[in-house]
């Protein structure tokens, strides 16, 4: 589980019960949860123990950070099966409203590729490079279903919006848009180049729009966080990675 933060990554935590102790591996510190840990009244884990890392604000840093854990765990002789990127985000009105769940069913690097004087174009028209990562589709349901998540386009920006005509601009490029935060999409490729699968789940701590910190209600989204994870992890105890 990646996320930005150490106050994101102790949300995550809250949802097991159980110790976690701190790992140290070359290039990462980690926050190990016991094989054993599981939400109150969930099924015992299967053994694979649950590693939660405060990657780092931004994609850059998020994918060096990651990388750097899939790298020790593969070298440690126990490859990751998955990769979660979880925190709170901003979401898209009247669609994903503060307080809210979204499940990233495509993850897109919203700004990677080049200003023209016709608009703006994405790095793939540009003749290389990707830009969405899309999540396995049968785990997105499942989590949809026992989360009440709303499914979507989460977009990773390296500059939070904070102005409607952004706003505007996002919507126009990204109907499918829910929410945007800043780490998804290089979780995604941290991810992808290891061969494992991703996942995006975000809690709307504030509106994408104009910036007005007075209405940002980032404990309500963190509580919001905690409730989820409760109820993902028996979803992930039963996913099957072969799984489309």
């Amino acid at each position: 589980m990646a996320t930005a933060v150490p106050v994101e990554r102790d949300a995550v935590a809250g949802a097991f019960a159980g110790p976690r102790h701190e790992v140290r591996l070359p290039g990462v510190t980690l926050h190990r949860l016991s094989p054993a840990a599981a939400p109150p009244g969930a099924a015992p884990a299967t053994g694979q123990a649950l590693d939660l890392l405060a990657a780092g604000v931004g994609p850059a840093l998020a994918a060096a950070s990651v990388a750097a854990a899939l790298t020790a765990g593969a070298l440690e002789g126990a490859p990751y099966d998955l990769v979660v990127s979880a925190g709170i985000g901003g979401g898209f009105q009247p669609d994903a409203p503060v307080g809210s769940l979204v499940v990233a069913d495509e993850i897109t690097a919203a700004d990677l590729g080049a200003e023209t004087p016709d608009g703006f174009l994405p790095v793939t028209e540009l003749g290389f490079g990707t830009v969405t990562h899309r999540p396995p589709g049968a785990l997105v349901r499942a989590l949809v279903a026992v989360t009440g998540a709303r499914a979507g386009t989460v977009l990773t920006v390296s500059t939070v919006t904070g102005t409607a005509g952004r706003t505007a601009a996002l919507r126009a490029r990204h109907p499918r848009a829910l929410a945007e935060a800043m780490e998804g999409f290089g979780v995604a490729e941290a991810a992808a180049a290891h061969g494992v699968p991703v996942l995006e789940l975000r809690a709307v701590s504030n509106a994408v729009g104009p910036r007005d910190r007075a209405a940002w209600r980032i404990g309500e989204a963190l509580a919001a966080l905690t409730e989820g994870f409760g109820k993902l992890a028996p979803v992930l105890e039963s996913w099957n990675p072969h799984e489309p």
